[in-house]
């Protein structure tokens, strides 16, 4: 009886058509800021500030930009990560070569590169699609690696190829503790997250869902192919970028070009996957399940063997975690496509039918 719509009439086009319709879902999403601005930085400990929350919002930043390029605008894509080593390396070059400007803006022109070259690798996507469309943005992800490691002008002619983020500044208040690395963050991706929700449901959302159902017959009513898709891999590479900085600038610290490989570019096409493609929520979802799986898997280790009476080979856990990601996404794949966020809206459902039978 708790999530019902009954009663909640609209009198206005604008009240009907807004973000969360629903006032128990205003309510929740209320509860969910105050807890994450306010008493997550009051309560939680540094470790979990610097080496959990803050690179889960990290990933699910960029998670929702490939849920942009995939999910809603149908265009596969394996380059993540490289875009992610632009918006690094490019907001570290902004503040080195230039010391007065903003680092946020370092962070939105790191953006901007990232949204460029990703136009760039974009272009097949007129004449290809599907697997092939994948292999050409996988070129992407080797010719960005190649470049970081070979032109010395990004890493500032590093003989080893790491660099060194700048200290966070903004209107004199320094970025150097978790808690306030970890809110930067949080604001960061908060706000960009609400940007790609209204975006999703503004006109250029609805060409993206059209393209990506069928091509064909939203090139037919009038959508321009060219200027839609380029559009989609900008934005998601905007987003990527804006990630990419922030991974290092508040997470890392230091980093190098090896630190964005294919690897990485997988981890976050897992969590589109596992959290539901062409879902703003499903970023985030798959974002926390893919960052907290490891962790709950090195936590039963112990357990375990005090259990069995054993030690366990060491690197047994990792190999586990590879197995838990494949045997996740095959389950997801064949059970539940839409992912975890498809889970979450049944459960919604029961719940405005609930006691009564489905």
């Amino acid at each position: 009886m708790i999530y019902r719509e009954a009663g909640q009439f609209k009198t206005t086009y604008p009240a009907d058509q807004q973000i969360f319709p629903i006032r128990q879902d205003r309510i929740a999403m209320t509860i969910l800021l105050v807890a994450a601005f306010v008493v997550v930085p009051l309560v939680a400990e540094e470790y979990w500030l610097s080496a959990i929350l803050t690179p889960l919002l990290i990933f699910a930043l960029a998670a929702l930009g490939l849920n942009i390029l995939t999910g809603y605008a149908g265009q596969l894509s394996l380059g993540t990560a490289a875009f992610m080593a632009i918006g690094a390396f490019m907001a570290y070059n902004f503040e080195l070569r230039a010391p007065w400007m903003p680092v946020l803006a370092s962070f939105a022109l790191a953006g901007l590169c990232a949204a460029a070259v990703g136009i760039a690798f974009g272009l097949p996507s007129l004449r290809i699609k599907g697997f092939y469309l994948a292999v050409a943005t996988l070129a992407c992800q080797f010719f960005v690696l190649w470049a970081l490691q070979r032109i010395g002008w990004f890493t500032n002619h590093s003989a080893s190829g790491v660099i060194t983020a700048q200290k966070v500044v903004i209107l004199g208040y320094v970025f150097d503790t978790p808690a306030a690395k970890y809110m930067l963050t949080l604001s960061i991706v908060a706000l960009l997250a609400l940007a790609a929700k209204n975006m999703l449901r503004s006109e250029t959302g609805r060409r993206f869902m059209a393209v990506r159902d069928m091509d064909l017959a939203a090139e037919v009513i009038g959508i321009k192919m060219m200027q839609t898709k380029l559009l989609a891999f900008a934005i998601s590479s905007f987003y990527c970028g804006v990630a990419g900085a922030l991974y290092a600038f508040t997470y890392l610290g230091t980093v190098e070009p090896e630190a964005f490989n294919l690897d990485l570019s997988f981890r976050i096409l897992f969590m589109v996957i596992i959290g539901g493609a062409g879902s703003v929520l499903g970023s985030f979802l798959g974002a926390t399940f893919i960052t907290l799986l490891p962790i709950f898997l090195n936590s039963m280790a112990r357990p375990i063997e005090n259990l069995l009476g054993i030690t366990l080979p060491a690197g047994l856990m990792s190999n586990v975690e590879l197995i838990m990601f494949g045997a996740l996404i095959i389950f997801f794949l064949i059970v539940e496509p839409h992912g975890l966020v498809r889970l979450w809206q049944i459960g919604k459902e029961k719940l405005r039918l609930w006691p009564f039978p489905h």
